[in-house]
């Protein structure tokens, strides 16, 4: 199992699945998908959003919320929701495993789930009243996150061409 697992549950767009696909493939989260989703997974905007990636991924799904719960709910679940008071960057993703769960586009996740787990949520701050951040981008800031946290392991943090000019101005 992956240090870092992405979880969507009930997931509808399938353009936000495949950016969520290629950011868990470039980063190395494993992604769970809880259905029903709202979409098929050859569809093809979701295949055209992470065709390079899909395949490559650690990819698991579930028939149901109750099922991934059943499989997974002693592990150290965070629940990313508008309704929570704790802000992400106060969580301590330096454990060995991150399981960071996101709720549907339209809905986000089950109040009860919420209720019943109130002090394993999380919210990423926003202006005012605004409804939410794209579901893609909240994953991604989510995971950069538990990356920052743990000084970005195994992840290239030195880009080509810095390299290359290093390279060059050594031998000079």
């Amino acid at each position: 199992m992956a240090e870092i697992n992405i979880v969507l549950v009930e997931p509808e767009i399938p353009q936000n699945t495949g950016n969520i696909a290629r950011t868990c493939d470039c980063t190395g989260a494993a992604l769970h998908i809880v259905k029903p989703m709202g979409f098929e997974i050859d569809d093809r905007k979701l295949k055209r959003a992470g065709l390079d990636y899909w395949w490559d991924l650690e990819i698991h799904y579930y028939e149901s919320l109750d099922e991934f719960l059943s499989l997974h709910g002693d592990k150290p679940l965070c629940f990313f929701t508008t309704k929570s008071d704790n802000i992400y960057t106060n969580r301590d993703f330096s454990q060995e495993e991150a399981w960071l769960v996101f709720g549907k586009e339209t809905k986000g996740l089950p109040e009860t789930l919420l209720c019943n787990n109130e002090s394993k949520t999380v919210r990423i701050p926003m202006i005012g009243d605004k409804r939410s951040l794209n579901l893609s981008n909240s994953v991604a800031i989510a995971v950069y996150e538990v990356l920052r946290q743990r000084n970005y392991k195994q992840l290239k943090t030195e880009g080509e061409r810095i390299r290359m000019l290093n390279s060059l101005l050594n031998e000079n």
